[in-house]
């Protein structure tokens, strides 16, 4: 399934992401509160360290160059083969300056290890990383892979200046970068279907969502304690304004059904999403928890009755993919690629993105109707069977081998 060479060896991969899982903190913690807050721990942090792992299970080495979580600049092991290094600048501003501190390091082939084989670059809002990836793969006159995980030009929402010109500048460095990939992963049909409109060759493009690790979801830790009273309507994942926390926490005080809310997350809109709160007329019934570790996340979905995302844009939201894998019903904005992941009325409801009464209709439907939950989880669970990571990151590695060998789309000439 791709996981060698053809003589037997595995792949040097160079794998270039603006974040990744954080580093283990003294004391055993993964990521401190402040950093927690500069950088909030999400979707694309998580794919790219579980990728990572499945493929060094597979065999391939792999050289991760990433940005610090606001902390000091380190090397660490993963798994059996796969080094990390974190690097960057000591400021929460002007954060795409971790590439030009990656540079040399990206550019360089230390004496006695192997040559690079493919470059990997995993392209956020960070459009840097797609500059970094580009010079990488001509210096090591090697392929180069992009995985789209928030596409600029045709998924990044807003209407601020920064937006506008995010749209703009990395709009293009998008558009030329994917052009001349060897291959391109996006993580939906819909992204494949407007980057072929972009002029990027069906050929060179594959669909790989973001998906769950089986080992985590084998036997999740909910903790002891009794049956909580009410359901339990949860958000888990960053508080930033692409989110729209601030959405879920007004339509849960409009519900009228009887539940619980709990808001795990931390990230830029912790204050407002908790001023929000203290000002809900459910306050009593809303728990924030902040930042947890992603080895705890199963045992909180496993404490869930109802996951909600009322995302304003989102290219997939990996959650969802953890969220059917405990067999969560769900709670999605009809935005993005997230109706490829919740089927409407088949893994979940799907609600128009913004609308707080279409948002409090949907979560009231839900607790009033046990056999409807009931109907969504069975749903869920079926359908998580597509989204396992070790069988994901072996589609990976097959793509690998393929621009190894040459045998896809050849890119647009610079």
């Amino acid at each position: 399934m791709g996981s060698l060479t053809g003589n037997g060896v595995g792949l040097h991969v160079l794998r270039l992401c603006s974040v990744f899982e954080p580093a283990p903190a003294p004391g055993g913690s993964a990521v401190a509160g402040r950093a927690a807050r500069f950088d909030p721990i999400g979707g694309m942090q998580n794919h790219t360290a579980a990728l990572t792992r499945c493929l060094d299970a597979l065999g391939h080495r792999q050289t991760v160059l990433t940005s610090r979580l606001a902390g000091p600049r380190r090397t660490d092991r993963l798994g059996r083969a796969a080094v990390v290094h974190r690097t960057g600048v000591a400021t929460t501003r002007l954060r795409q300056l971790w590439a030009l501190a990656a540079l040399p390091r990206a550019l360089a082939h230390p004496a006695g290890t192997p040559a690079i084989d493919v470059v990997h670059a995993h392209q956020g809002e960070d459009l840097a990383t797609l500059v970094l990836a580009r010079a990488a793969a001509r210096r090591h006159r090697c392929p180069l892979v992009v995985t789209v995980h928030c596409s600029v030009g045709h998924t990044l929402a807003g209407r601020t200046l920064h937006v506008r010109l995010l749209r703009a500048v990395g709009g293009w460095i998008e558009r030329t970068t994917l052009r001349r990939a060897d291959a391109v992963v996006v993580l939906t049909e819909r992204t494949a279907a407007a980057l072929r409109a972009d002029g990027v060759p069906a050929g060179r493009i594959a669909v790989v969502p973001s998906g769950f690790e089986p080992a985590l979801f084998a036997a999740p830790d909910t903790g002891a304690g009794a049956e909580p009273a009410r359901l339990r309507i949860g958000y888990v994942g960053r508080l930033a304004a692409q989110k729209r926390v601030d959405l879920l926490v007004t339509a849960f005080g409009r519900m009228t059904e009887d539940a619980d809310l709990v808001v795990v997350g931390d990230g830029p809109e912790r204050a407002r999403v908790h001023r929000l709160v203290e000002q809900s007329p459910a306050a009593d019934r809303i728990r924030t928890t902040g930042f947890v570790e992603h080895s705890a996340v199963p045992g909180v979905l496993a404490s869930l009755d109802v996951l909600v995302l009322p995302s304003a844009y989102e290219e997939m939201g990996s959650v969802l993919t953890e969220a059917m894998a405990a067999g969560l019903p769900v709670v999605a904005s009809d935005v993005g690629g997230i109706p490829e992941v919740v089927r409407h009325g088949e893994t979940g409801l799907l609600v128009p993105p913004g609308d707080v009464a279409a948002l409090a209709a949907a979560l009231d439907r839900l607790v009033a109707d046990p056999g409807l939950r009931d109907h969504l989880a069975a749903g869920a669970r079926r359908r998580a069977a597509d989204y396992s990571w070790p069988s994901l990151a072996a589609r990976v590695a097959e793509l690998y081998r393929r621009v190894r060998s040459g045998d896809v789309a050849q890119p647009t000439a610079a």
